[in-house]
């Protein structure tokens, strides 16, 4: 019987040391849960006391690590997305300016035959460009994507084409919250099928249903990473001035705030044709909190489910907003919003959780830091290298996150079209047409006083630092789709 015992307590610490290592490899594996607003102001979080209700963020803030100073890659939609996932500037990823067409700003509809070879429906993001999810991928990542993607609609452009496993959500800038329609365009797709099952459903609702499926599908049977990257709180896309002119949101979400005695206006100067009936700007600030609330609530029910299943503290979260706040946002005390290099149009509220990774509750951390830096710092917490041969423009943020070290970065640089921003340090410079001028950061981070004249030397450095970036981005392996070559 001795052979037969020692065999057995031989297979039983076997199955006891396979099962330690699973558990060690697990834990080497965290989850990764990335949540991405859409336009929301630098200020726009309940806990900085500006009357907007956001409990969901609050306990973020709470429970994790705030960032003051974190910037996004470019000042609006397409290109910042682009760039939070290569971990790439978006003069190098090859997307520096918006997949949209600019026909609906002139009140036209599109046929379907006329949409179906505009730039919005054909550009998308270059094939050889390499995604968070295919960098994941060889650690036995499951990838879900479930909101705004934004990078292409062609079926060789969609989410499951370049890495991820599960999408659903719409794919360019900006739909009309109830119909899914862009200016009157069906958008919604599930993995690479258009899809209007759901018409009518506010879709912030939607994406919630999705994320908690797919939590409910893979939490627990392997690593995962979940995008749920929010259209709100940006304005609806409709040619319908009393919608496009605000945010759509729920009945209850806007009782949740004082009611507006006036709710529409008529003005003969509406960008989109005159005379029109458009929303106040109080209407247009309640539905944009209420918008904000409405998201935060659906943060809420994620972040519960992951606490009932017993993983959230082993999970990363990370949230941002795509771009400074419009139209309701508020911004204080930035200068300047959406589309713009100002600092409201680019630093962005951050929160990051997640306290197996020692990320301290309660902090706020002003290092220098931007969405460059996340997917390296996804691929080391995930223990899988970069993908090669591909140049990043970001690092690991763990150490500064964890207070072991200052932020290694000291410069960034952003460029749309005629609009530039560059920092080095504690200098920023901008050139937003005949605005502009030399900033220090640490003493005006409102960009109120100019100080070009006062510093010429920094000034020159700066657009030296600039200069040379530039030219890297210019010698950089081409990509498109706006790029000649």
């Amino acid at each position: 019987m001795q052979p037969i015992r020692s065999w057995t307590n031989h297979l039983l610490m076997t199955l006891v040391m396979l099962l330690v290592a699973t558990a060690a490899s697990a834990a080497d594996r965290p989850n990764i849960l990335l949540i991405v607003s859409d336009d929301q102001g630098y200020n726009d979080l309940g806990q900085l006391g500006n009357g907007i209700i956001t409990p969901a963020l609050d306990r973020l803030a709470k429970e994790g690590t705030r960032l003051t100073n974190f910037y996004v890659a470019w000042p609006a939609c397409t290109p910042s997305r682009a760039s939070l996932l290569t971990g790439r500037y978006p003069q190098r990823n090859g997307i520096y300016d918006m997949i949209r067409n600019e026909a609906p700003d002139y009140g036209h509809r599109y046929t379907p035959e006329e949409y179906a070879v505009t730039f919005e429906r054909i550009g998308g993001m270059d094939e050889r460009e390499v995604i968070l999810p295919a960098v994941l991928r060889p650690a036995g990542y499951k990838s879900g994507i479930f909101g705004k993607w934004d990078l292409g609609a062609l079926q060789r452009m969609l989410p499951t084409s370049r890495g991820f496993d599960d999408f659903y959500g719409f794919v360019n800038t900006g739909i009309d919250y109830f119909t899914h329609e862009r200016y009157g365009v069906p958008c919604m797709v599930r993995n690479l099928e258009p899809t209007e099952a759901d018409k009518g459903t506010y879709c912030t609702y939607l994406f919630q249903r999705e994320a908690l499926r797919f939590l409910d599908e893979h939490a627990g049977n392997e690593p995962f990473f979940l995008y749920v990257p929010f259209n709100a709180p940006h304005n609806s896309s409709s040619l319908v001035p009393t919608i496009r002119s605000s945010v759509q949101a729920p009945d209850q979400f806007k009782a949740m705030y004082p009611p507006v005695e006036v709710e529409t206006r008529v003005t003969d100067r509406y960008r989109y044709g005159s005379p029109a009936t458009v929303a106040t700007p109080q209407a247009r600030r309640r539905d944009y909190r209420a918008a904000v609330t409405c998201m935060d609530a659906a943060i809420g029910e994620i972040l519960d489910r992951l606490e009932a299943k017993q993983m959230l503290d082993e999970t990363i979260v990370v949230f941002f907003s795509d771009n400074g706040g419009s139209g309701g946002a508020d911004n204080s005390p930035l200068r300047g919003h959406k589309a713009q290099t100002w600092e409201g149009g680019i630093r962005v509220p951050c929160l990051v959780r997640w306290p197996a990774g020692q990320i301290p509750a309660g902090v706020v951390n002003d290092e220098f830091l931007t969405s460059l830096e996340l997917l390296p710092s996804f691929a080391a917490a995930a223990g899988v290298e970069p993908p090669p041969g591909v140049v990043l423009d970001g690092f690991d943020w763990w150490p500064t996150l964890r207070g072991e070290a200052e932020s290694p970065r000291k410069e960034m640089f952003w460029k749309r079209r005629d609009q530039i921003g560059a920092r080095v340090g504690q200098w920023k410079w901008v050139q937003m047409g005949e605005q502009g001028g030399l900033f220090n950061l640490e003493e005006d981070i409102a960009e109120k006083n100019d100080q070009s004249q006062a510093k010429p030397e920094i000034l020159a450095m700066v657009k030296e630092r600039y200069a040379n970036w530039l030219r890297e981005m210019e010698a950089a392996d081409p990509r498109g789709p706006f790029r000649d070559f």
